[in-house]
């Protein structure tokens, strides 16, 4: 089968569109999935770069996302069969551990992301737990249908934003959020998360063209970090109080005017640092403001299931940036380095007719 698989750590010439054998089922609970698009994550540019203490057989297959028709199942499966339309949750845990039992697998010892730690979704077919399978919702006759290119950029995005905004942070009605470099699927998607939740979202970018999309999507306030003080914006826009929750996932080159922008008592979530991991933070703001300061990591199956629902809804769908065909992976993961996407890149694995929407 063909795969969008790395050869090695380092550059864009480490990748490769190439020819590997096609995975069988090997357990009783393993789903195939014939995949008709998978969608990158910055977390495929991460991989290829080489992550501290990952090693990885090679060639390995990129992209967590992705989403297809079930091929053939295992004997013990019993939530999927073949031909099913669905979608795929990224993150692969034990199932069994007292993590799992308690409904929290992202904290599980044996967690793996697919396209990380595992064969990634950019191939014709991929072999999946059958826990982490779901079925693409039937939509209303009001709620336009569900692509494949949509299904498949969906879920590590907006499980990720979902932790983030609603478990983690807590976001309310009312809520004023500050959520950085708004082109990253998270970032974008943690607009129309904390825009449902019924916060007051100003975003920034240091794209005036990105932030102007911001807007069709709900941002209700947009900044251009390369042009004004972002910490002063907010506190005047607020009155001097701040923002009541920030999405920081860029680290380094934010940690600081994060802070400065949050309100007494605020929540500042943070999934990432694409700038840099290492931050400062002076304690003494820290516990005088009593600020809240919070990691998260994907989401739990629970979580899943109910962004799954809402996708079905139409009250959450994945801002799509641009779909290459699988040949020109290369070229899509170079956009994303470049950081010139405007939300997910997806890949078109297998023929997709209309628009992908239908087989």
């Amino acid at each position: 089968m063909k795969a969008l698989v790395i050869t090695g750590h380092g550059d864009l010439s480490c990748l490769d569109v190439t020819d590997i054998p096609t995975p069988k089922i090997t357990k009783s609970t393993d789903v195939r999935v014939k995949v008709k698009s998978a969608a990158l994550n910055h977390l495929d540019v991460h991989t290829l770069g080489g992550l501290p203490g990952l090693s990885l057989p090679f060639p390995h297959t990129l992209a967590g996302d992705g989403a297809g028709v079930v091929d053939e199942i295992g004997d013990g499966v019993s939530r999927a069969k073949p031909g099913d339309r669905v979608l795929i949750n990224p993150g692969v845990s034990c199932y069994y551990c007292e993590f799992c039992l308690a409904g929290e697998h992202s904290l599980c010892t044996t967690y793996r992301l697919l396209g990380e730690h595992l064969p990634g979704a950019a191939a014709e077919y991929i072999v999946v737990p059958e826990q982490n399978i779901y079925k693409i919702p039937e939509t209303p006759a009001s709620v336009a249908k569900i692509s494949w290119h949509e299904a498949a950029a969906f879920g590590l995005v907006t499980l990720t934003a979902w932790r983030m905004m609603i478990t983690r942070a807590r976001v309310q009605p009312g809520d004023v959020v500050l959520i950085w470099g708004i082109g990253g699927g998270v970032s974008s998607t943690a607009v129309q998360i904390s825009k449902l939740a019924g916060a007051f979202v100003i975003a920034t970018s240091s794209s005036n063209q990105k932030l102007e999309r911001a807007k069709e999507f709900g941002a209700d306030v947009t900044l251009n970090h390369s042009e004004v003080d972002v910490a002063r914006e907010v506190r005047g826009l607020t009155s001097k109080r701040g923002a009541d929750v920030v999405l920081d996932n860029v680290g380094e080159a934010t940690w600081k005017n994060s802070l400065r922008a949050l309100a007494k008592q605020g929540r500042l979530v943070t999934c990432g640092g694409t700038t840099g991991p290492h931050v400062v933070t002076d304690v003494r703001r820290l516990f005088w403001n009593q600020y809240d300061i919070m990691g998260s990591t994907m989401g739990n199956a629970k979580e899943f299931s109910t962004i799954v629902k809402l996708l079905g809804q139409g009250e959450l769908r994945p801002v799509i940036d641009r779909v290459f065909p699988l040949d020109e992976g290369k070229d899509a993961l170079a956009r994303m380095m470049a950081g010139e996407q405007m939300g997910k890149i997806v890949l078109e694995i297998q023929g997709v007719p209309n628009g992908g929407i239908r087989d």
